[in-house]
Order: C-alpha cells, then sequence, then structure tokens
C-alpha cells in the first residue's frame, strides 16, 4: 500500500485526485497507476485502470488470476468491473469511497455472485494515510 501511495502523491503533483494503485504478483510489482483524468482528458484514466493495463501487458495476458491490487481508494463501479474482468485475485483498499465505492460501500462489483468471477476484498489498510491524503487534496480545492 505504500507504493501505492506513492502513486497517489505523484497524482496529487499533477493536480490529479490522489488515488494511486499496484498490482502486485508473487511479491513483484507488474503495474501501477495513479489518476490521470485531467492530465489526459479522460474520465477512464483512473489509477486502478492504468496498473490494470500495465500488469496484463508485463504478464501478456488479460488475466490477473495470481494479482493482488493494491488501491488507495475504493474503486468505483468502472474499477471494479475491471477488476472482476480482469479476474484478480484480490484487492486491497485503504479507504472506502461513501459517494461511489464499488467494492461494498455503495454497492458490491467485486464480489457480485451473478457475475462469472468475484474478487476477495480486503479493506482499511493504511487507511489513515490513504484518507488523509484526499482530505488534504480537497480542502486545497476548496
Amino acid at each position: 500500500m505504500r507504493l501505492a501511495l506513492n502513486e497517489a502523491q505523484l497524482a496529487m503533483q499533477k493536480g490529479e485526485i490522489p488515488v494511486g494503485a499496484v498490482v502486485v504478483h508473487k511479491n513483484q510489482v507488474i503495474g501501477r497507476g495513479h489518476n490521470l483524468v485531467e492530465t489526459l482528458s479522460d474520465p477512464t484514466a483512473h489509477a486502478e485502470m492504468q496498473a490494470i493495463t500495465a500488469a496484463c501487458s508485463t504478464l501478456n495476458d488479460k488475466f490477473l488470476k495470481e494479482c493482488t491490487l493494491y488501491v488507495t481508494l475504493e474503486p468505483c463501479p468502472m474499477c471494479a468491473g475491471a477488476s472482476v474482468l480482469a479476474r484478480l485475485k484480490q484487492i486491497c483498499i485503504g479507504t472506502l469511497d461513501s459517494k461511489t465505492g464499488a467494492c461494498g460501500t455503495m454497492m458490491n462489483v467485486s464480489s457480485n455472485q451473478k457475475l462469472n468471477h468475484q474478487v476477495e476484498i480486503v479493506h482499511s489498510i493504511l487507511e489513515e494515510e490513504c484518507s488523509a491524503l484526499l482530505k488534504l487534496f480537497f480542502k486545497g480545492r476548496r
């Protein structure tokens, strides 16, 4: 999660909402990313999407079956859906998202039994640090 926090810091330096993500396979980081929505003018350029894309490229595979995604903020429906499609084994979340969280807070895309794959969810990893970074960012915006 510390590496994901480093990615979130990079996003904040670019004026992006500070969310960072890394994908780990067999104790090795194979993908990393941070929000680039404003930089790329792309609403899909979330940290998780960047990290998943990089991980798939590293493994040369569309499935990340033995991988864990570490992300500082609970994924939105799009990113939770991408995690299911990529068949991630696990998502480790820093802080929950009461507005758009789709890994159990507002809805549960990641573990929906109607889908062909479910992702194990672990939350509250370095929660205070992940939450503090987001609060600092939004305080500066107001």
